[in-house]
């Protein structure tokens, strides 16, 4: 009986095929985690109900940042890398969310004739200095502050030695502060938009910034998809 002629590109896929590798079921490491997470959570609140409470808060904040990869440093750096402005869309999208809340709880200190709560941080020279050397090094390091803690967590080891610096950065500059605010940021000016604009002026003008922005982000997606 005549046997069946096999190619001879066959006969190579054959010999190259790898095996598939069984993935491992990490199921319980994962309740194991849970458990742990939820005992830790009850020994802080025997300590201090506010302690259990931030506990949750850290783990719940942590968990939507490593899912949804939520990184500001990648907010602005995808854009120019791989064209993708997903995360810039959010950001403005949170900006937005968070200047109607800020600016309802401030106006209505303003009316009431209290003192309107928040900071406003003096912006000069310090902001371009802070800006351009936490920018490069975000950028190097593959992620902000929150991007480096979520992949600290993924047990990335880049990460964990960025953190490292990033504490030693923080350290450094905390000693050398007090030069800077009496030399550079107690001479910058403060400015408080509502004070110099008006407060309908400011907020509305701070939205339709916003909203342009996030306009030319989407522009450039479809631009980049073209």
């Amino acid at each position: 009986m005549e046997q069946p002629q096999v190619s001879l590109k066959s006969r190579v896929h054959t010999v190259t095929a790898k095996p598939s590798v069984k993935k491992k079921n990490q199921l319980g490491y994962g309740i194991a985690l849970l458990a742990a997470i939820i005992l830790f959570g009850v020994f802080l609140s025997n300590i201090k109900a506010p302690l259990a409470i931030r506990w949750m808060l850290g783990i719940a904040l942590g968990f939507v940042l490593q899912r949804s990869r939520f990184c500001f440093t990648a907010a602005t750096r995808d854009p120019f890398l791989t064209g993708s402005t997903s995360l810039l869309r959010a950001v403005l999208i949170a900006i937005m969310i968070a200047t109607v809340g800020f600016a309802a709880i401030q106006y209505n200190a303003f009316s009431a004739g209290k003192p309107v709560p928040g900071n406003i941080s003096p912006v000069g020279i310090h902001t371009i200095i802070g800006g351009i050397i936490f920018g490069i090094g975000a950028v190097i390091a593959g992620g902000c502050a929150s991007g480096t803690l979520m992949r600290v967590g993924e047990a990335y080891i880049m990460n964990m030695i960025a953190l490292v610096f990033f504490i030693a950065g923080s350290a450094l500059g905390a000693y050398h502060f007090g030069w800077w605010k009496a030399n550079v940021i107690k001479n910058a000016p403060s400015i408080f938009l509502p004070n110099v604009l008006g407060w309908p002026l400011a907020f509305f003008g701070q939205m339709l910034l916003l909203f342009a922005l996030y306009w030319l982000a989407l522009w450039w997606d479809y631009r980049k998809a073209e």
